[in-house]
């Protein structure tokens, strides 16, 4: 399947090619046709809010910088009482965009040189073809990350029954050779 086929349920192309000196500022609210999909997409019970606002502006010469913020309310199942659990997501957007002929982002893997990464600095530029980018996706992009992989409402705790320690099988001579190194260290 193409990437054009995979389309998020917040798409919104931007027109890159003449994008005002001030930039282009974008405003997404997911109707309930689309919080369904999101919700369904990122196996969620409901999105019930998402909103995203952004300003896409021109970034060195030709590439696209989209940057902002996305909120949404959404309801997870807590992983130790499988009960709704409401959540709140807030997540900063950054996206740096060049196009795929750019010199730019052809840096560094024509000559076969290294590329530095800072791992706590920016990503790196993504390549993008024609003249639109899909902001959307992006806001999409980042409202998956804020989603708390292991929600659990407050004060909900796995607790061992008391009968379960009894039940447990008596400690052998490897498992006590084992503790005594990792009480070593």
């Amino acid at each position: 399947m193409k990437d054009e086929e995979i389309r998020s349920p917040v798409s919104f192309p931007v027109h890159v090619s003449r994008l005002p000196q001030k930039g282009l500022p974008v405003v997404l609210e997911a109707d309930e046709k689309q919080r369904a999909e999101l919700a369904e997409a990122h196996g969620l019970e409901a999105v019930e809010k998402f909103r995203a606002e952004l300003l896409v502006t021109i970034w060195k010469r030709n590439g696209v910088k989209v940057h902002g913020k996305v909120e949404a309310d959404i309801v997870q199942t807590c992983v130790v009482t499988l009960e709704p659990l409401r959540n709140h997501i807030s997540e900063e957007v950054t996206g740096l965009f060049l196009p795929e002929d750019s010199k730019l982002g052809r840096l560094g893997f024509e000559t076969g040189g290294e590329i530095l990464l800072d791992v706590e600095g920016p990503d790196s530029p993504e390549l993008f073809t024609g003249d639109t980018i899909d902001v959307g996706a992006l806001a999409e992009e980042f409202f998956g990350l804020g989603i708390d992989p292991y929600p659990r409402k407050a004060g909900a705790s796995l607790q061992a029954d008391a009968g379960d320690e009894e039940e447990q099988p008596e400690e052998g001579e490897l498992q006590r050779k084992l503790r005594a190194l990792l009480d070593k260290s």
